[in-house]
């Protein structure tokens, strides 16, 4: 039922009654009820005083009550049911609130129908019941409020709460006449207005009778605003959803009729957007120099997409798979700059040192200067983070004169990033190789392939074998993408690959790309690419000028031997921006600054410096200094070696892997063989127990490069002999007493060089690595070339021992005779 529903029924007669005043309503309340009341239970509404309603009176029950009360004029109680479904209600069924009703008029209706007309007149409680047939007949008694009424103010506010919000309903209800606010309005008394609304509001019988069964005016009023504020936001809540629909159907409507209007308008003018359109494909195509099988495909889908519907969702699949075949750069290529000294030139400009890669790229536009043609080469620069892998590649390109592109690998799982998804599926689209071409706009740019070594794995496909066919030049001249569903030739694309780890490429991969080392800088090196780059960079980002602010040298050795422990120069970069973004701060505020930024001034400026690994001795025996090499770059660690009596039990610890643990376990097995060689008795080797400790013991450490290291403190340990000064190395070692090479070579001198050390120690067959190494980062370095594991300890060991050493031996065996008198 919607709200006010009684006034705005139709087909039935319409009544003229005069709304109840309140001289009126304190009348019928004053008026003496009954002690016995003739009952008639009410299915599907409740009466309230001085509220007229019409009864659809259909039980006989209750239509020999009507006719009786209406002969002798008596009055009648109308309570509602509790469950509507009862069809032969006893007292037991009906609520204990009713009201005392007054019969108005009876009607008959066209139907056969009875309808009765009753007021009510005021609130009565249930009593016994005194008959049952033919009505049912129960004494009663008054039902009055327990609360004093509210103060006139009050009864004013609240009248007004209601007036507002039942005039709300009124405007918003597209059922309900306007002339019910007009009653509303000329409603003078609050508690009739209460049964008025509550009366014809749209709320169920459970609702409306617990409202009239409460004891209070003010708590009546309330609860009635409860249930309209439901009411109006249905109400709200509906004439929106209503609306929005009206509005998008409408809208649909225009927008055809709209469609409709141009297309009428462009036939009478002569101009068809669809023949336009079509035209414009075809001149673009005939511009084209592609291939003939491709030329043949363009024909075919451009005849298909003619005959189709501009209005049907295939248009617009058809048409973006047409435009990717035209903005392709099908042959079309930039020319090579071949003036070897300005490309130099560029990649001296914009990077220092990387002298392996610069040659490669001269190299190679060398050899396209002399032929006029040959396949592009696929790079991969391998090295730690910050040295320069990335950015490199728009040098590149800015020196050979080619477009430059860039595509993110780190991280990408799905097979269809790199070929492209089958036009079938919705929102397909071509791979981001054709996607970077197509933005180039020339089939040679140069191509960066970055992180390469990041590509994962899932269930969706594996990338890194995708990559196979791109990064092989055999197969790149018929590249096929799942969406253009055409070889594409990629042999001119320079392809530059950047990783941090070649572990993690795939071994086929990896095959295929010429490897690069980009090893770490130099301090000197470091000093050298902040005066040139880093520098300027962020004088022009933060606004200063160059006479602003100077970092002399020895400022910037310290940032770098103190304040950074990498290969790259990312952390330098942070601790130059922090400088200068520094230096704008003072002159903004207008303080008093030196020009130049001092060694003495960085802690104040950047904080305490940061703790570092360096040498630090060789006073204690059984500490022998390693190299590492790590994905960051080189580092140094500490071998360290402890003896105690026990029984040659042998403790590891510093979080090992297993390759590093079986090393320990070589370097002491070699010892106990050749344990006369360096004077010690076998014995020793039961008789104390050994722990190798590698610190920070927080990171895991593997790798057999700390072999040597570890059996130089072991024998160190053994004999307590002092290991020479400055000494640091590296090699793996064997069972059968030999060095072997290791990697991360560059890395591990450039790590030795920040901590101190001035002599290295390292396999004969990592000579030819040393000797390839540019001279500069060799300054100041010995090296010691071993064969051999006892050349190691003839070398690394003093023939000096160490302050207090221990004494080694085997303890002596104590006679039977003596240990029996000791026991007794």
């Amino acid at each position: 039922m919607n709200p006010f529903e009684f006034l705005a029924e139709e087909g039935e007669e319409q009544l003229s009654i005069e709304l109840l005043s309140s001289e009126e309503e304190d009348a019928m309340q004053r008026e003496d009820t009954p002690d016995e009341l003739a009952i008639l239970p009410l299915r599907n509404t409740v009466l309230f005083p001085g509220v007229v309603m019409p009864i659809n009176v259909g039980r006989d029950q209750s239509l020999r009550l009507i006719r009786h009360a209406n002969k002798h004029g008596e009055s009648i109680g109308v309570v509602a049911q509790k469950d509507r479904d009862i069809e032969d209600p006893s007292a037991e069924d009906l609520n204990q609130v009713g009201t005392v009703a007054r019969i108005i008029k009876m009607l008959r209706m066209p139907d056969g129908s009875n309808t009765v007309v009753i007021q009510g007149k005021k609130r009565f409680q249930l009593g016994e019941t005194t008959q049952e047939e033919p009505f049912l007949r129960t004494k009663v008694s008054d039902y009055v409020d327990n609360v004093d009424p509210p103060s006139a103010e009050s009864r004013k506010d609240l009248q007004m709460q209601l007036e507002e919000i039942s005039m709300m309903i009124i405007r918003k209800s597209p059922n309900i006449p306007s002339e019910a606010g007009i009653a509303i309005k000329n409603i003078d008394s609050l508690n009739f207005l209460v049964h008025f609304i509550a009366s014809n509001m749209g709320a169920e019988v459970k609702q409306k009778q617990e409202l009239l069964a409460l004891d209070s005016l003010e708590k009546r009023v309330k609860h009635l605003l409860v249930l309209l504020n439901k009411e109006l936001q249905v109400l709200e809540l509906r004439n929106d959803i209503q609306s929005k629909v009206r509005t998008d159907l409408e809208k649909q409507q225009r927008d055809y009729y709209l469609q409709q209007q141009i297309k009428q308008i462009q036939e009478e003018l002569g101009s068809d957007p669809h023949k336009e359109d079509l035209l414009e494909k075809k001149n673009r195509a005939a511009q084209k120099d592609w291939p003939e099988n491709v030329s043949e495909r363009f024909a075919k889908e451009l005849s298909k997409l003619e005959r189709m519907n501009t209005q049907s969702a295939e248009y617009s699949v058809q048409s973006n798979y047409i435009e990717l075949m035209l903005d392709l750069p099908w042959g079309e290529v930039s020319e090579d700059d071949f003036d070897l000294a300005h490309a130099q030139k560029i990649l001296d400009e914009d990077h220092y040192g990387l002298e392996k890669v610069k040659e490669r790229i001269i190299e190679y536009l060398a050899v396209l200067k002399i032929k006029g043609d040959m396949k592009a080469p696929i790079l991969c620069l391998y090295g730690p983070p910050g040295v320069g892998k990335t950015s490199l590649g728009k040098s590149i390109a800015r020196a050979i004169g080619r477009e430059y592109v860039r595509m993110s690998l780190g991280g990408m799982r799905d097979e269809a990033e790199i070929r492209g998804h089958r036009k079938t599926y919705i929102g397909a689209m071509p791979g981001r190789i054709l996607q970077n071409i197509k933005k180039a706009g020339k089939s040679n740019p140069l191509f960066v392939l970055d992180e390469i070594d990041k590509l994962a794995r899932d269930a969706h496909g594996d990338p890194s074998s995708a990559m196979l066919e791109v990064l092989d030049p055999e197969q790149n001249s018929t590249f096929y993408d799942n969406y253009l569903e055409l070889d594409y030739d990629l042999s001119r694309v320079m392809f530059l690959a950047t990783c941090n780890s070649l572990a993690t490429i795939q071994p086929a991969l990896r095959d295929r790309m010429e490897i690069i080392e980009v090893s770490g800088y130099t301090i000197e090196e470091k000093v050298e690419i902040a005066k040139r780059h880093l520098i300027p960079k962020h004088i022009a980002e933060t606004g200063l000028k160059a006479s602003q602010i100077k970092i002399p040298v020895g400022t910037l050795e310290k940032l770098c031997s103190e304040y950074t422990n990498e290969s790259g120069v990312r952390g330098l970069e942070k601790r130059i921006a922090k400088l200068v973004r520094n230096r704008a701060k003072e002159i903004a505020l207008e303080e008093e600054y030196d020009l130049a930024v001092r060694p003495e001034t960085l802690n104040d400026i950047l904080g305490a410096s940061y703790e570092r690994d360096r040498y630090e001795g060789n006073d204690v025996a059984g500490v022998v200094t390693g190299l590492a090499w790590t994905p960051t770059g080189g580092d140094i660690l500490f071998i360290e070696t402890l003896i105690t009596p026990g029984k040659g039990k042998l403790t590891l610890t510093g979080n090992l892997g297993d390759v590093m643990k079986e090393s320990a376990v070589i370097a002491l097995a070699y010892l106990r063989a050749h344990a006369a060689d360096l004077g010690l008795d076998p014995g020793v080797f039961t008789t104390w127990d050994v722990h190798i400790h590698v610190p920070a013991g927080a990171i895991p450490k593997d790798g057999p490069s700390a072999g040597v290291t570890m059996l130089t403190a072991l024998a160190s340990a053994f004999t307590q002999r002092k290991v020479r000064r400055y000494l640091a190395m590296t090699g793996e070692i064997t069972l059968r007493g030999q060095v072997l090479p290791v990697g991360g070579v560059k890395e591990k001198i450039l790590a030795a060089r920040r901590a101190g050390i001035k002599e290295i120690l390292l396999s004969e067959s990592n000579r030819k690595h040393i000797e390839e190494i540019d001279a500069r980062y060799l300054k100041g370095m010995r090296f010691r070339y071993v064969k051999e594991m006892i050349e190691v300890v003839d070398h690394a060991l003093m023939q000096v021992k160490v302050d207090k050493p221990l004494n080694v031996v085997v303890p002596p065996k104590k006679s039977k005779d003596l240990s029996e008198n000791a026991s007794k």
